[in-house]
């Protein structure tokens, strides 16, 4: 099992370090940045949960998910209705197409096929708004793409079965964890530098507050007991906000740099609340 959809920041190319660190799971899992979902559908694949939670404020990203749940047999017909062409006259026509749809209450399934086929056309699996709202990510040039095949849709549409899918903010989100529970947070990275930018979930991006945000949400469930991961940038910032937990530093690629020589060397956090032998496994401990 694969996540259906490419997503810059996902979690892919870290998932040998980040599984191994998360404890036996009695209880629910908890993902509030759904994003591509490449942890949640690693440790289904593993059988190392039966019931998930996620979120996330992409009402684009919730609707494919629900739609994949709920209508997987009319989400593979409208995509063969769409085709699937490598060219740009294709994709631009397709995101106009898309963008021109205001609302989603007649169109849902619709919706979730272009958005499908853009995601897998798209450069590097950005998303990405103008200010009228409307999604602006340039064709990706690819020299062979594949759509997701109906098998690769059906599978995971039944791991979503066992899944909540919530459109809502984080915080909402794992207000119902408990002890038995655990919480995996990906948050839009904090930049590492004063030009760098998040990457967009929505409209607006994740601030510095909303950082703030998430560590008092880090403070609450570590108060009841509920086992959380949390990854983000290296930066001092993020560090020293939370320093009170244990933090781990891996090494990570960033595949959305427009320039090979840019996508490695890159340094990331992984912050947690529980004992966990990072030494063994040649972590750096902050």
């Amino acid at each position: 099992m694969s996540p259906i959809i490419k997503w810059a920041g996902g979690k892919r190319q870290l998932l040998d370090t980040i599984i191994p660190m998360i404890p036996p799971i009695r209880g629910m899992y908890y993902e509030p940045f759904a994003g591509g979902l490449a942890v949640m559908t690693s440790l289904y694949s593993k059988k190392k949960i039966k019931n998930a939670t996620v979120s996330d404020l992409n009402p684009e990203l919730i609707n494919l998910y629900v739609t994949v749940k709920d209508h997987p047999h009319s989400l593979i017909e409208e995509i063969s209705r769409l085709e699937f062409l490598n060219n740009k006259e294709f994709y631009y026509k397709l995101r106009d197409n898309f963008n021109s749809i205001k609302g989603m209450n007649d169109m849902r399934i619709e919706r979730a096929a272009m958005f499908l086929v853009l995601n897998r056309l798209c450069y590097n699996g950005l998303w990405r708004v103008n200010s009228k709202g409307e999604f602006n990510v340039p064709f990706g040039r690819y020299t062979n793409p594949e759509m997701v095949s109906r098998h690769h849709i059906l599978k995971f549409s039944e791991m979503l079965q066992n899944v909540s899918i919530k459109k809502e903010d984080f915080s909402s989100c794992v207000r119902g964890a408990q002890d038995s529970d655990f919480v995996y947070f990906d948050p839009p990275y904090f930049p590492v530098s004063h030009t760098a930018k998040f990457a967009e979930y929505t409209r607006e991006s994740f601030s510095e507050d909303d950082l703030e945000r998430l560590l008092k949400v880090c403070r609450a469930l570590d108060n009841r007991n509920v086992r959380f991961l949390l990854s983000n940038s290296c930066t001092n910032m993020v560090q020293d906000l939370f320093g009170e937990f244990r933090i781990t530093i891996v090494d990570a690629r960033r595949y959305i740099n427009s320039i090979a020589a840019g996508r490695g060397g890159h340094k990331e956090v992984l912050i947690y609340n529980y004992d966990f032998p990072s030494r063994t496994l040649g972590f750096t401990n902050f």
